[in-house]
């Protein structure tokens, strides 16, 4: 049973102009540590500098429509009950986007973020995820789905 769904679309040539400014904490903010690695690998296969926002810009992008989709998509499946986590107060390092060894991505919850996801949903959940961009724009879909309980009803 389908339970939320988000989505989000990210503005690529802004996200490369704010990662440029000076001091910009953006990355550190967001991604964590094996983002950043998956990031950097994404961007040294194309042959392109890891250190231009440009050739950045996508794949962050991507990851962060994804961590806003997936808070869309849980928010979604709270309708009618206030956000557990008041938006300004999320911990971006708690919502990893993961890949597996073909580079499908998935979700990875962890802190703050799993336990209230835990507790305001229960265990049994499933994150369907998919990203993508070209051009200007990344974007992001989410999906959390409670397993099997779709099944059951259908079945009744």
């Amino acid at each position: 049973m389908i339970l939320g769904i988000g989505t989000d679309l990210v503005a690529l040539p802004a996200l490369a102009e704010q990662m440029r400014r000076p001091g910009s904490r953006f990355l550190a903010g967001v991604l964590t540590a094996r983002e950043r690695r998956a990031v950097r690998s994404r961007v040294l296969a194309r042959g392109a500098s890891p250190e231009d926002p440009a050739e950045l810009a996508p794949h962050v992008g991507a990851r962060w429509a994804a961590k806003e989709a997936v808070v869309k998509a849980w928010s979604a499946a709270l309708t009618g009950i206030a956000p557990p986590i008041a938006p300004e107060s999320v911990d971006w390092h708690d919502i990893e986007v993961v890949q597996d060894h073909w580079g499908r991505p998935s979700v990875a919850l962890r802190g703050h973020v799993a336990a209230e996801v835990e507790r305001t949903l229960g265990g049994g959940l499933a994150w369907h995820l998919s990203v993508s961009h070209d051009g200007s724009l990344a974007q992001a879909v989410a999906i959390l789905e409670r397993p099997g309980a779709g099944a059951e009803a259908a079945g009744r």
